[in-house]
């Protein structure tokens, strides 16, 4: 029973990791390549040489080659130790660019709205690179690279990553001109943005403090209905000096609004502090090992 729990834990991630890399690659493909987007990172530096090399070698291609290079090198630097989640979100990239390029190739951008598509061009793979990293995934590129400098090197993996995307989106200027430049720096600054926010949005919980007079049926609607535990603590309020009890609990949004009507309805006496959290660690939770 425990291993098929963890079997079906396992297809449930790779499911999700394919649908994120497919985001990226939808995102990148559409919108990115088309309008020169290059906003750091493998996919700006295929942009870039496709351009330099006057199209020769299309962007998908340039990525392929070069994410299956990084791949290999990641195996013979770190061999089995090398993320297994990470090369399989790279190869979905990769080779999904390659398809789109032989099913559906595009000569120019989708509309005349420059703008607009950079929104799409960000917000697709800020999307799916946020339920990458929230499942211990990435498209590979950059972040290969960043495990091979942060093993044979002191330097800041960060700041020379920031760095690099930088200045892969600075050469956007002389290349493809000042309104491609511009747009490829607002992506750049509004990615890490997008991605934050998205990762800390999915792992968004509710932490409730409840002080109340019976902790016994708020603990059993719980555990019996939310399938959640909880923390009771003896408390005595300082104005009445009457005995308390506090109940400490952390559970999804959906479950935090059904605990809320619950005691409402049930314990309207009841103080409720409700406070958001997105870093967890224990069982029943992301962070639990």
């Amino acid at each position: 029973m425990k291993n098929q729990s963890k079997k079906t834990v396992i297809i449930k991630e790779y499911f999700y990791i394919t649908i994120g890399a497919l985001l990226v690659t939808v995102g990148v493909y559409y919108f990115k390549f088309p309008n020169n987007f290059s906003i750091g990172g493998v996919t700006g530096v295929g942009i870039l040489l496709s351009s330099v090399l006057g199209g020769r070698i299309s962007s998908g291609t340039i990525v392929l080659v070069i994410n299956m290079a990084l791949l290999v090198l990641g195996y013979i630097m770190f061999g089995r130790s090398f993320g297994i989640k990470t090369a399989y979100g790279s190869l979905i990239l990769s080779v999904g660019l390659k398809v789109l390029e032989i099913v559906n190739p595009l000569e120019h951008p989708l509309t005349n709205e420059p703008v607009i598509e950079l929104f799409f061009a960000v917000a697709l793979p800020g999307i799916g690179a946020a339920i990458l990293f929230n499942l211990g995934s990435s498209t590979g590129g950059t972040d290969i690279i960043a495990m091979i400098l942060k093993r044979k090197t002191n330097i800041n993996i960060g700041q020379a990553l920031l760095v690099t995307d930088i200045i892969l989106t600075l050469l956007t200027f002389p290349i493809f001109g000042m309104l491609t430049g511009l747009l490829s720096v607002a992506g750049l600054f509004t990615k890490s943005v997008v991605v934050d926010n998205i990762v800390e949005a999915l792992n968004l919980c509710k932490y409730l403090t409840v002080i109340c007079d019976d902790a016994e049926d708020i603990c059993d609607f719980i555990i019996k209905k939310l399938n959640r535990s909880a923390t009771i603590y003896d408390a005595k309020g300082a104005f009445t000096n009457h005995k308390k009890k506090i109940v400490l609990t952390v559970m999804s949004r959906s479950e935090a609004l059904q605990l809320q009507h619950y005691i409402k309805r049930n314990h309207p006496e009841a103080f409720i502090l409700i406070t958001n959290t997105s870093e967890i660690i224990g069982r029943g939770f992301r962070g639990y090992l």
